[in-house]
């Protein structure tokens, strides 16, 4: 009996005993958002190189465009990247030099270019050197019917009644195509430019200049027409785009928009429709560190100087559009 009373003793501590004791949880796994941080490269002397060449003339912020841009391509690529004011033979043994972007005066790719095989140079801007091994140019800008679309289509978004013209080189076919193209850029923004309220003009007005004709003479084709055929705004033609010319015209109160701007700026500048060398870098960088070269590398068209009084940040974007437009071949500047 006592041996029956002493086991229920030790079977109740036992079962009391066992439901004090709380069960363990099983370990669960909890999600974080830590990020693994991405493997930050750091140079060594055997990551490969590219140069930006500038001179020491050239203005600083335009300087430090060209390094920007450059330096942010060699960083994306995986490059070291330095500036040099000259290029010289010692520069490109280095065997870690892959691209060299050279700004004028030419430090003399022609001769310099055949010892480096191994290296793809960029010319930019450097008259006479042809695109061919490793040696890539970027090519003149000889587009004259694209800027002058775009020019007439400005010309017109700005000016009262649509009172714009053009100069142009007599006996120029390619001035002529120019002149079309402004016709048509025109006609693009304002539709037929027929209203009840204003039928004056269908077409830009337009001088033609004589190949024989002294630049100093210029500025009378501009007077006749500012004066006489009341344009207010004027696109000139690049051939006849002299400096001193347009600071004339710049006097006279009429606007101008032009492929390249002087310095200093004249008056009544709109914008500049040139090539966007930026741009031009960006599209072949990738050729250049892949060992492509020896090409003719296009500068796209962009728009530069802008006077924000009178190209206002709305009709800015209207252009931007038209010129994205142009660009990618949504837009002819050959018909309305």
């Amino acid at each position: 009996m006592r041996i029956k009373f002493f086991t229920i003793i030790l079977l109740a501590v036992f079962l009391f005993s066992a439901c004090g004791q709380p069960t363990a949880p099983s370990a669960t796994a909890i999600p974080t958002n830590t990020v693994i941080p991405t493997p930050t490269l750091i140079p060594t002397a055997s990551t490969p190189l590219a140069i930006l060449i500038v001179p020491l003339g050239m203005e600083q912020g335009t300087s430090d465009l060209y390094q920007k841009t450059v330096n942010d391509l060699a960083q994306q690529s995986g490059f070291r990247f330095q500036v040099r004011n000259t290029l010289t033979p010692t520069d490109i043994a280095d065997p870690t030099l892959k691209v060299v972007i050279v700004m004028p005066p030419d430090p003399g790719i022609a001769t310099l270019a055949p010892t480096a095989p191994g290296v793809q140079f960029l010319a930019v801007d450097i008259p006479n050197l042809t695109a061919g091994g490793n040696v890539s140019v970027l090519a003149p800008n000889t587009q004259v019917e694209l800027p002058a679309f775009l020019a007439g289509y400005v010309a017109a978004m700005i000016t009262e009644e649509y009172r714009i013209g053009m100069l142009i080189p007599q006996g120029d076919p390619d001035a002529q195509r120019a002149l079309a193209a402004f016709n048509n850029g025109m006609i693009y923004y304002c539709g037929l430019c027929r209203t009840f309220l204003y039928y004056r003009i269908t077409a830009p007005d337009y001088l033609e200049i004589p190949a024989a004709e002294e630049a100093t003479r210029y500025s009378g084709y501009a007077n006749v027409m500012i004066n006489d055929h009341d344009i207010d705004t004027l696109y000139i033609y690049p051939a006849l785009a002299k400096d001193e010319f347009l600071s004339d015209v710049g006097t006279t109160g009429a606007m101008l928009i032009g492929t390249r701007v002087p310095e200093p700026r004249p008056g009544g500048w709109v914008v500049t429709i040139e090539p966007n060398t930026i741009k031009a870098i960006q599209l072949a960088w990738p050729d250049l560190i892949a060992g492509k070269g020896g090409v003719e590398v296009q500068s796209p068209l962009g728009l530069g100087d802008v006077d924000p009084t009178l190209l206002t940040p709305g009709r800015l974007r209207l252009a931007q559009e038209t010129l994205d437009g142009l660009l990618a071949g949504r837009i002819s500047p050959t018909s309305p």
